[in-house]
């Protein structure tokens, strides 16, 4: 699918707190704009959530989150994209964190 460019201009204090979430989390800024557009889109309403943990990763704790995020998926439909889709997602994330 062609890519576009969403160009949006937020305070330069709310961009850095963005950013670091989305790393401590595991994501792209582009990751998390675009899954947030898909479910909005989708569900025609924003209902999407992403909490941060500033606790250490433990491996319990990564299987709470991997949980919480497949029950979201579910929930806002998104359970049904394709390995090619998520291969995408993963792709266009890793592409990401490299600039």
């Amino acid at each position: 699918m062609p890519q576009a460019m969403l160009n949006i201009q937020v305070d330069e204090g709310l961009k850095e707190q963005f950013d670091l979430l989305c790393l401590e989390i595991g994501m792209t800024p582009t990751s998390v704009i675009n899954m947030f557009a898909k479910a909005v889109v989708k569900n025609k309403k924003v209902l999407m959530e992403i909490i941060s943990s500033e606790s250490e990763v433990t491996s319990e704790r990564a299987l709470q989150t991997f949980y919480a995020l497949r029950k979201e998926a579910k929930e806002n439909g998104l359970q049904d994209m394709t390995l090619d889709e998520i291969n995408q997602e993963i792709s266009s994330a890793r592409q990401d964190m490299k600039v």
